[in-house]
């Protein structure tokens, strides 16, 4: 009887939030003044996508700092399991910014996660610019391993990759995110890191776009992580060339915005600004 009573209980609350929360979504449907007046202000809404071997919190320092500037922000959380899997978790999130702040958005990828803003979640029409973080911007055939692969030296991290073989997951060992991927971030973080890595499927790593990448019709911007031993400087500069973005180069590790999340969020609000002078 007790567990009836819990159940019934629980079935309530549910109830009532779900109640309360298509109520503040009415209210702001039908009363247009509770929205945020979008106009002239460039873009309000803004998505971020997370890298392989990370998740949503690797944007913890960037997030306070965009929100306190009145953007209103969504870390999304890939399962990092397929190219497709992962864009429908990027497009869930521009819905769910969008239906509680009806206005544009603009994607900020980081390393695998430019790959995603660049697919079908760039090509939404609610997306209107893309931020690119010591990230890849694959072309039509082109994957993260394969843009990859040319490199010489090859990237310093390749050795410290790991392999699964049973399930065809790859992480990153404790010594290569010391070394090559977060060599610049302090010890305690490192450790953090390494037991939060998001495991990236092998599929993900080869995956290519699936519709023509969104840089080619909306404008792009790119951070060059100048200290980057997983993707490297070199190789991003000549990404951010090749899809004309406004660049700039920070010294900073692969995670740009762990290491400096003051200057990516002021980049980032530079991206969303400049809409208002179009």
């Amino acid at each position: 009887m007790r567990i009836r009573k819990v159940i019934r209980e629980v079935l309530s609350a549910g109830l009532l939030l779900t109640a309360g929360f298509h109520s503040v979504v009415g209210y702001a449907q039908q009363n247009p003044e509770s929205a945020p007046d979008n106009s002239n202000r460039g873009v309000r809404n803004i998505v971020l996508v997370h890298g392989a071997w990370a998740d949503g919190s690797s944007w913890s320092g960037v997030i306070p700092l965009l929100e306190a500037e009145g953007y209103h922000v969504i870390a999304v959380q890939l399962p990092l399991s397929t190219l497709a899997e992962d864009d429908a978790a990027t497009e869930r999130a521009i819905a769910r910014i969008t239906m509680a702040y009806p206005g544009l958005v603009l994607l900020v990828g980081h390393s695998y996660g430019g790959v995603v803003i660049g697919d079908t979640p760039g090509n939404d029409p609610n997306a209107v610019g893309l931020v690119y973080v010591a990230a890849f911007a694959p072309d039509t055939g082109e994957s993260a391993l394969s843009l990859l692969t040319p490199l010489q030296p090859p990237s310093p991290l390749a050795p410290f990759l790991v392999f699964d073989p049973a399930f065809k997951f790859v992480t990153i060992s404790p010594q290569g995110v010391a070394e090559a991927f977060a060599q610049d971030l302090p010890k305690p973080e490192q450790a953090l890191l390494t037991v939060t890595q998001g495991p990236a499927s092998l599929d993900v790593l080869n995956a290519t776009p699936t519709v023509t990448p969104a840089w080619r019709t909306k404008p792009s911007w790119f951070i060059v992580a100048g200290q980057d031993k997983a993707i490297t400087p070199g190789l991003e500069e000549q990404m951010a060339r090749k899809i004309n973005a406004t660049t700039i180069t920070l010294p900073t590790c692969h995670l740009a915005m762990l290491q400096d999340p003051r200057r990516v969020a002021q980049f980032i609000e530079q991206a969303a600004t400049s809409f208002e002078r179009r």
